[in-house]
């Protein structure tokens, strides 16, 4: 039976601007006011780019010893901090790629039950480290938490317990009210310096085939990333399309674009769940995506509430773009139904998901009679 309060710590790299540092904030914050959690935010370098609630303790074990690997400091610090048994939580909640090379040792050593999260698919980073990690390591955590479906077969071959656990969305839903009008703006969202990940680097020559037939139309691309801004700027620069493409660096009011914008585009090559994508269509802006590997499909009903794109086909896209942009009537639609479709992704519902799975975890370890 799970303790009258649990305790909850979540760990990750660092706590800087980026989906699964903000999932973690989301979660944290949803958490910490159920009188019956007790949580902390557990990082091992970098700054913090999401408010945390004030009843979230936070604790950063940022030394830097002889190594300088986060994986090796981390995992003795950890180590070290978990010496003391008060200092141990119920529940340990891992995320990002390799902090399993820290964590799970850690958790298995002192006993503590140990989910670890996935935040992307599994062949967007499958690297020797990462497949030793999963082939090996991955079968002590008590549960492991994926995106989507798509990567259900994978990791059931991983750990016992696997958990399809899909970002919570940010923002809440937005019900345009009676003669709300929105800018000839195309949005784009996300780190220029992904530029290969996110497609931008194929999204300047879609923009090359349709823009010039709309004239009125504007592409703004939301994101930092100063290597990713200079390759793209010459791309824009050798399209002639400097006059209809915009650059508008980080911002802090993205939900307000994406309410005054008619059509939000995702080129990305491949995803896990976009939050970018649930934040867009919680806006009711009519998005465009390719059905990339994964998470676009999980979310865009093709036809009903967006447009979705045979992946990575680009004369399909400037086809569908061209008339998404020609036909106001079809953007309304796609406007109006796209947050019908966030139930799923609410706060409230993933928030559920994770005090289920938490309760099981624990409830799994108790001693047996």
């Amino acid at each position: 039976m799970a303790p009258s309060v649990t305790r909850v710590d979540f760990l990750i790299n660092k706590m800087t601007a980026g989906g699964a540092e903000r999932v973690i904030s989301l979660l944290a914050n949803h958490l910490c006011q159920d009188p019956a959690y007790r949580v902390r935010v557990i990082t091992f370098q970098g700054e913090d780019a999401y408010p945390l609630d004030e009843r979230v303790e936070r604790v950063r074990l940022h030394r830097v010893f002889l190594f300088r690997s986060v994986v090796v400091n981390g995992f003795f610090q950890l180590l070290w901090f978990y010496r003391k048994k008060k200092n141990r939580p119920d529940v340990m909640s891992s995320h990002i790629d390799l902090l399993g090379y820290l964590t799970i040792p850690v958790a298995f050593f002192y006993g503590i039950p140990l989910i670890v999260s996935e935040h992307n698919n599994h062949k967007a980073n499958n690297s020797r480290w990462q497949r030793f990690l999963w082939n090996y390591l991955y079968r002590i955590p008590k549960a492991v938490t994926i995106l989507t479906g798509y990567d259900l077969e994978h990791f059931r071959k991983k750990n016992r317990r696997v958990v399809v656990m899909p970002n919570p969305c940010t923002f809440p839903l937005f019900n345009a009210p009676a003669g709300h009008t929105r800018r000839r703006e195309i949005l784009s969202i996300g780190s220029l310096n992904r530029y290969h990940q996110k497609g931008y680097d194929n999204l300047i020559p879609i923009m090359a085939e349709v823009l010039p037939h709309f004239p009125e139309w504007k592409l703004k691309m939301v994101g930092g990333g100063d290597q990713g801004k200079a390759l793209l700027e010459s791309l824009v620069q050798k399209h002639g399309l400097k006059g209809q493409i915009e650059f508008m660096g980080i911002r802090s009011d993205v939900q307000e674009l994406l309410r005054c914008a008619e059509i939000f585009i995702l080129p990305s090559r491949f995803e896990g769940l976009p939050m970018v994508l649930l934040e867009a269509m919680s806006q009711g802006i009519a998005c465009i995506s390719y059905d990339c590997v994964s998470g676009p499909s999980d979310v865009i009903a093709g036809g009903e509430n967006g447009v979705l794109v045979p992946d990575q086909q680009p004369a399909k896209m400037v086809e569908s773009l061209k008339e998404l942009m020609s036909d106001e009537g079809l953007r309304r639609k796609y406007q109006q139904n796209a947050p019908l479709a966030m139930d799923k992704f609410s706060l409230e519902q993933v928030g559920h998901s994770w005090k289920t799975l938490i309760r099981e975890v624990l409830n799994d370890t108790k001693p047996q009679h």
